[in-house]
This record gives structure tokens, sequence and C-alpha cells, in this order.
């Protein structure tokens, strides 16, 4: 009987350890990840950060005005500059030199205090030298001259240049009257005397404004100033009596 009797396996053994489980942790479809299920570990992906894209601005665009004064900006350098070089080209080609003044001969011929209304009567007979030492350059002398006599700051009498034309490396001798009146002239007169007593000489002064054009070439340009101030040492101002100028000296300025 216990031989016929036949052992069977048993489908469970109840001593055997546990099984390890062949099933996949993560469910098909689902990426798989080295740190577990995100849901079970607590674990999310890392957060990506978004830095937005930074456009530079447009520059601005200039308006008319800004343009217009640029342009007349620019177009008065450009005038300048051509100015600029004409005036340079002119000078190497003309070499322009100024005039020259001197003061050759001073004669007076009434030099009288009039005691009744205390008017000093001045008549000066001046000759003056012009030069032009220009080659290519030669001065038109305007109207509207004048020429004057003083005695410190005190105007003595006055007159004017003629007219004429000068041309190149020419130089042309004037004879001058110049005529005036100064009123309350006792301390003129005194001065004077004093002036000569103490020094020997009396200082005078001529002053010249005369408007010229000056001629390059064939071409007549606008019309400029000159200024000539001469300083005048003479022995004495006795009316119809020889007048001796121990230093004479001009200054020569152009004004436009």
């Amino acid at each position: 009987m216990a031989d016929h009797q036949k052992i069977h396996p048993v489908g469970h053994d109840v001593e055997a350890p546990p099984a390890t489980p062949t099933a996949p942790l993560v469910p098909r479809g689902v990426s798989k990840s080295d740190q577990g299920d995100p849901a079970v570990a607590g674990h999310y992906p890392p957060f990506k950060r978004t830095i937005p894209v930074m456009h530079s601005k447009p520059p601005k665009r200039r308006s008319c005005c800004c343009k217009c004064l640029c342009w007349t900006i620019s177009l008065l350098l450009l005038l300048v500059i051509l100015i600029a070089a004409a005036v340079g080209i002119m000078f190497l080609v003309f070499r322009p030199k100024l005039p020259k003044f001197s003061v050759d001969k001073l004669e007076i011929t009434q030099f009288n205090l009039n005691n009744n209304d205390d008017t000093l009567n001045a008549t000066f007979d001046v000759t003056i030298t012009a030069t032009n030492p220009n080659k290519r350059i030669g001065i038109y002398y305007e109207g509207g001259s004048q020429i004057s006599g003083w005695y410190q700051s005190t105007q003595l009498c006055e007159g004017a240049l003629p007219k004429f034309y000068q041309g190149h490396k020419n130089t042309t001798v004037l004879d001058l009257a110049l005529t005036g009146q100064t009123q309350n002239a006792t301390g003129l007169i005194n001065a004077l005397s004093q002036q000569r007593q103490e020094t020997g000489n009396i200082p005078l002064g001529l002053k010249v404004k005369q408007p010229v054009k000056i001629k390059l070439g064939s071409l007549k340009l606008f019309t400029v100033k000159f200024r000539v101030r001469c300083t005048l040492i003479v022995d004495n101002l006795a009316a119809n009596n020889q007048i001796t100028i121990s230093s004479s000296s001009c200054k020569f300025r152009l004004r436009l």
C-alpha cells in the first residue's frame, strides 16, 4: 500500500524564501528614470529656465532739422577752407606789403591865441611821403580820408588826403594843409610853453584815416581802411618860423 503511494510536488513551498518579482517596476509606455518612479520618490524633473532674448533698440532716426544743421555746418567749414586756401594762394603770388608813411616837413603858418574868445587858430603845412613797396599791387586812395594834428589829447587841426592811384613800387609826396580852432585854449598855450621850457621840444601826433581799394593785377577789391599814427618831436610851434623835426616815426594798421 505504501509502495504504491506517489509523491506529487507541491505548487508552493512554504519554507522557501520569497521569490524575486520579475515584473518591471516601471509600467510600459513610461520613460525609465534612474531615480525610480518620480511620484514614489518625491522627485520632479529639473526646471529649465528660459532666458528671454534681448533685442537691441533700433537707432533713432535723425530729424530733418538736425540733418539741415549738420549740412549747414559742413558747408560753412568747406567755405572757410576754400577762402583760406584762396587767401594763401594770393599771398604766395602777390606777396603783399603794407605801405609806408613818413613826415618829412612841417611848417606853421598860423598859431595864435585870440584873447577875445580864448580861441587858438592853427594852420599846419605838412609834407608826407607815401610809398607803395608792392610789385604787383596797386592802391586806390579813395575820398573820405582824414588827417589830424594833436598835442597829447587835444586836436589842433585837421585836413584830408587827395584821391589818387598809387602804382607798383611808387612813391608819392603829398603837401597837405591842416587847419583848426581850439576853444578855451589858454591852458593849452601854457602847457606848450612849459613843455618847451622843461624839455626843449614839443611832442606832436598825426593821425590818418584813409579808405583805399586794393588792385591785384586787373582785379579791384573791396574798400578797406588804413590807419596811420605818426609821432613827431619838434623844437617849437611858433608861426612863420623854421620848425625842426628831430624825430619822426609812423605806425601803419589795416582795418576791414
